[in-house]
Parts: structure tokens; C-alpha cells; sequence
């Protein structure tokens, strides 16, 4: 009966007709393999528990994690080329685009991890802390140690990790975290009892927030392989954070607070108060996952590069975008946008990057530029139309991130700041080297082959 049962779920809720086959056709061919199968990769959707309680958790300034009051008009500029965006980005997120924003970016871990941790030893009120693996290691203690000074001081310190990230190092971060006194919440980890073998719907938010007054958020994980500087790092791994203050802290605050609910937290005990302003950025907050916000962040992408009038800039250690996707890219080189891709020449998961060398043709052939950076392994994650409006988040373009992950990703506009990521992000590329289709059309059969069995598998990856 098993079987029969997982299939007609299947039938009932897979959104995609050819998945809704696939697993169909698995359940009822294998039925002792497929429906567990099913039950550990199949079962993707979540209902969040938190929005009753965020507006208590915030306080009266907030209404759904945002400022109340509407935001000032918006600048010309923005009015005038990125209003059409600007309203899809309202229409598809919870949060409005505020302005008086700063950010700042963080170049890998030497340059990230010191300010989190004075942000983290100069707190006086809260501290939230999400991550999807905190490492042991010599930057893991220093987390540690720092967040439970903290909560000696009498601080409220919240730390949220995902319950399958919580294995990628052992001790695990959780029991680490609850010896030193630290409140901890993992984001729905695997169990027996009562049954909860999922191993999709993960929290891929990296977020730290400190007083509701300065905010950090990107890709970068808490771990010592960030540390690229480090002659004794065997597995340097490049990375993007950035440092945020204003009023977007709050749509920050919020998102934690939504998943420290889903993840069976209790409302913070005090009221934050509202940031005050900080610098000249529009910013909004979007979130996706496999729950209300799904396929949010991919309408999204494709309605930023359909606004493209000159550029589009990708970095994305996982290369996997949805058929949609790529049509948004082809149709943005066709009108003369130039589009650059910039992937890892060697990834930390291999099959991915077996799978992405399948599908590069389909870019290539329509004139979109990649380029492979050579090692160490970047995990950066970026997204730049034209020299005003930029993506920083946790979402990388592969179907893990946009339709089986929680993902955190901030909308910013403004021109300042553009140009120092187009900077960034150029210098990357004239470091890189670039990936021509007679490169991918002249792999051998044997590697075409593996290639292909690894693409059969994206959807999963």
C-alpha cells in the first residue's frame, strides 16, 4: 500500500508534470525503495508557523517585519529606469524597499569574521545568529566563546543552525552552543522519532544581527576554510559577506525571527527598537523557500534580467537554473545584453559541476560569456544589472536554492555601491578564463556521458 499511497501523493502535489512522472514511475517500479526514497527526497513542502508571532517579537514599529510608515519617494533614477522592478520586488516580497541604508562588502573570512565578532562582543541588547554549519575549528571556538560571553552578560543571544549542517562538523555546533549556555534552535533536523527524514527544506540563511542596529548576511559559512590567507588551510574557500545598517536591519530581524519560530523558538523577551538610518541605499529583503515564498526569488531573477539595458553580472559557485531561467538569460543576449557568468573551475562538489557542463552549451550558443575561476573554490554568490541594481544573499542558481532551500537574499539599488561590486566582480573575471562552446562540445564520450547521468540528477543536486 506504500507504495501506491506515495505515488498518488506525487500525483497530487508535485508542481511539475515530468517529476510528478518521475517519482510516480519510481514508486510504483521499486515499491520498497521508492517510497522511501520518495520520503527522504521527494517531500519538499513546509507551512510556516511564524507570522502570528513576528509582530509581537518586533514590537509596534514593525508591521510584518518592516517599518509601518511608508518609505520616502523613491530617487529619479530609480523611478524612472527600475520602478518596473521595484514594484515586481513589492508585488513578490513581504518587505518594501527602504531607504538610508549602508552596506559593505566582506572579502572571505579575513575580512568578514573580525567585525562579526566586535559586532558580536559590543552588543547590549540581542544577538541572532543563523547559519547553515558552524564549524569546529579555531573560527567556530572563537563563535562560541564570543557568543557565550555574551549571554553571561545577560544578553539574548539566539542562535539558529540547520539540523542537517549541524552534522557537517563534529562536535556538532548545537551541543556545543548548549554547554556554554547558549539559547539554540536547529532548523528541522533529521529524526526517528517522530519521523522527520527529510533531507531537503533546509535553512540556507546566513544571518547575525546584533541589537537590531547592524546586520550580516551573504554566503559565507563560519568555518576556518574561509580563512583563504591561511598557508595551513587545506580547503580555502573564497566567499562574499557584507556588512548592512538601516532600516533593513528589521526585514532582517524578521526573517530570523520566522524561522526561529519554524524551528520552535519563543518570541524574543525584549522590544527592538527601530534602526535608524545609515547611508543612501534603497534595500529590500526577499526570501524563498518551499513554503508560501516558492518560485518567488526565480520570478525575480528573471524580471531583474529582463530589466537589463547594458549588463548582467552572475557569480555562483552552482550553476543549475531552471528551464525559465535560462530563457531569461538567452533572451537578455539576444537583445544585446552582455551577460557574464563566473563559475568555479573546480568545484567542491563535483557532480555539480559534471552537471553544469552539460547544460553550458545552452548559454554559450546564444553568446552569454562564462568564465571559470581558477582555485580555490569560490562560493560567492552575486547578481549586478547594469551599474545601479545588485543581488547579495545566500542563493545560489541551482534548484537546491530555488525550490528545496530557504534562501535569504537583499535587493540594494544604488550606484555607489554598484560600482564597487562591478569592481569586485571585474577583477574576479579578468583573473578567470573563459569557456568556449567548442571546449564543451569537444569533451570525450566517456565524460559527455558521466556529465549527462549527473544533469539527470539536477533537480536533486
Amino acid at each position: 500500500m506504500l507504495a501506491p499511497a506515495t505515488a498518488v501523493h506525487a500525483l497530487l502535489f508535485k508542481r511539475d508534470p515530468k517529476g510528478a512522472f518521475g517519482w510516480i514511475a519510481v514508486c510504483l517500479l521499486a515499491p520498497v525503495a521508492g517510497p522511501i526514497l520518495y520520503v527522504f527526497f521527494g517531500l519538499n513542502r513546509a507551512r510556516s508557523r511564524a507570522s502570528r508571532i513576528v509582530p509581537q517579537a518586533l514590537g509596534a514599529n514593525l508591521e510584518r517585519g518592516e517599518l509601518i510608515a511608508d518609505p520616502p519617494a523613491l530617487p529619479d533614477h530609480i523611478a524612472d529606469d527600475y520602478r518596473p522592478l521595484a514594484g515586481i520586488g513589492q508585488s513578490l516580497s513581504r518587505h518594501k524597499l527602504l531607504d538610508g541604508n549602508r552596506a559593505e562588502a566582506l572579502i572571505n573570512g579575513e575580512q568578514a569574521y573580525p567585525p562579526m565578532l566586535r559586532a558580536i562582543d559590543s552588543a547590549s541588547n540581542t544577538i541572532y545568529l543563523s547559519t547553515y554549519i558552524l564549524d569546529a575549528g579555531d573560527t567556530g571556538d572563537a563563535f562560541v566563546q564570543a557568543l557565550s560571553t555574551a549571554a553571561r552578560r545577560g544578553l539574548q543571544v539566539c542562535v539558529l543552525v540547520d539540523g542537517f549542517g549541524d552534522y557537517y562538523s563534529l562536535p556538532r555546533a548545537s551541543r556545543r552552543l548548549k554547554r556554554v549556555g547558549v539559547q539554540v534552535r536547529r532548523f528541522l533536523p533529521p529524526r526517528l522519532f517522530p519521523p522527520s527524514l527529510s533531507i531537503n527544506m533546509r535553512n540556507h540563511h546566513k544571518l547575525l544581527i546584533v541589537d537590531n542596529r547592524l546586520g550580516f548576511t551573504g554566503g559565507m559559512n563560519i568555518g576556518d576554510r574561509h580563512l583563504v590567507d591561511d598557508p595551513n588551510n587545506r580547503r580555502p574557500t573564497r566567499d562574499l559577506h557584507f556588512c548592512l545598517e538601516g532600516p533593513v536591519v528589521s526585514q532582517l530581524s524578521a526573517e530570523f525571527l520566522r524561522t526561529w519560530a519554524l524551528a520552535g523558538g519563543q518570541p524574543p523577551k525584549h522590544e527592538l527598537p527601530p534602526p535608524q538610518p545609515a547611508g543612501d541605499l534603497w534595500c529590500r529583503t526577499i526570501t524563498d523557500g518551499p513554503d508560501e515564498d516558492l518560485d518567488r526569488l526565480t520570478m525575480l531573477l528573471i524580471a531583474a534580467l529582463a530589466q537589463a539595458r547594458r549588463s548582467a553580472r552572475i557569480m555562483t559557485p552552482y550553476f543549475l537554473p531552471t528551464r525559465e531561467l535560462i530563457g531569461a538569460l538567452q533572451a537578455a543576449a539576444l537583445r544585446g545584453i552582455e551577460v557574464d557568468v563566473i563559475l568555479p573551475e573546480r568545484n567542491n562538489l563535483p557532480y555539480v559541476h559534471y552537471a553544469t557542463r552539460n547544460m553550458l552549451w545552452e548559454v554559450l550558443i546564444r553568446g552569454i560569456r562564462v568564465w571559470y575561476q581558477p582555485p580555490p573554490f569560490n562560493h560567492g554568490k552575486l547578481l549586478i544589472i547594469d551599474d545601479e541594481y545588485c543581488q547579495i544573499g545566500s542563493a545560489n542558481w541551482d534548484p537546491r536554492s530555488l525550490r528545496l532551500n530557504f534562501e535569504l537574499q537583499v535587493e540594494i539599488y544604488g550606484q555607489q555601491f554598484a560600482a564597487d561590486i562591478i569592481d569586485h566582480f571585474d577583477r574576479v573575471r579578468d583573473s578567470s578564463r573563459p569557456v568556449s562552446l567548442a571546449e564543451v562540445d569537444g569533451r570525450s564520450l566517456p565524460a559527455r556521458f558521466r556529465d549527462a547521468c549527473c544533469w539527470l540528477f539536477s533537480p536533486y543536486l
